[in-house]
């Protein structure tokens, strides 16, 4: 794991790359069961009303929160497919997949990762303790070497506000531009 300084540093680099990304037209889907599944939820909310600042509302999908295509795809398809479905129906290249799992072995947030990356996505994991399968399979990965859950899940929650906050200040100085603008 990094140390904790690197790991905010990576956290609002991330911000920055996404802030980018995400005015040029690319769109967040956030992943995660549990208490992950709620910070995927708060990053896109964050994103897409406010965070500090106002700003344009910014693209972001928690793959969770549409919970009649969740629960046909669990039954439908099992489960394990449940995200990677929708990865594949909303996932364009140059989106980013941002995959949280406090073990890193979640079944359905590693099929959703294979398939972001199939689909030509970057993948981004936050996760507990490495190595683990979903940091293999993230183009890069924040983990946080905690023993407990909890831990880890409230550390990912600090990580998405640095996060967050470098998505705001990259975007600062476009407060005025239209949507259409940005979308043209």
């Amino acid at each position: 794991m990094a140390a904790e300084g690197e790991t905010l540093a990576r956290a609002e680099e991330w911000g920055a790359r996404l802030a980018t990304r995400l005015e040029d037209g690319a769109r967040l889907l956030a992943v995660g069961n549990g208490g992950s599944a709620a910070e995927a939820q708060h990053l896109t909310a964050e994103l897409v009303g406010r965070f500090e600042r106002d700003r344009l509302a910014l693209s972001a999908i928690c793959l969770h929160g549409d919970t009649s295509s969740l629960t046909a795809i669990a039954n439908d398809f099992g489960i394990e497919e449940a995200f990677a479905r929708q990865v594949v129906a909303h996932g364009r290249p140059g989106d980013v997949l941002v995959a949280l799992s406090t073990s890193g072995r979640s079944p359905n947030v590693l099929a959703a990762a294979r398939a972001a990356r199939e689909c030509g996505l970057t993948v981004w994991g936050m996760t507990g303790p490495g190595p683990n399968p979903l940091a293999d399979l993230c183009d890069e990965v924040l983990s946080i070497d905690a023993e407990r859950a909890c831990t880890v899940q409230e550390l990912h929650l600090v990580a998405i506000h640095v996060l967050c906050g470098a998505v705001d200040a990259t975007l600062a100085g476009d407060l005025r531009r239209s949507h259409a603008e940005v979308h043209a």
